[in-house]
């Protein structure tokens, strides 16, 4: 997969001011933008398990067998 990313002229000398590559930079806050959204994609999975084992816990659910009942009667879909 090819990348182009325009860095603009004021940040580049800026960085370079500093002893920092501009492409080198930016190819590492792309690589720690990535793993922000993988944590974050990991975390509502996590969250959504969570809740889930707590739903049941409380008793908050319900028999497969009623939901697709009400379902099949709710749309006309023969038993």
């Amino acid at each position: 997969m090819q990348v182009t990313l325009t860095i603009p002229d004021e940040l580049a000398a800026e960085l370079i001011a500093a002893g920092r590559d501009p492409s080198r930079t930016a190819i590492e806050a792309l690589t720690a933008y990535q793993r922000l959204l993988d944590l974050a994609s990991e975390a509502d999975e996590q969250e959504g398990l969570r809740q889930a084992l707590e739903d049941v816990a409380a008793g908050r659910t319900y028999p497969a067998e009623e939901v697709f009942a009400a379902m099949r009667s709710k749309h006309g879909i023969p038993g």
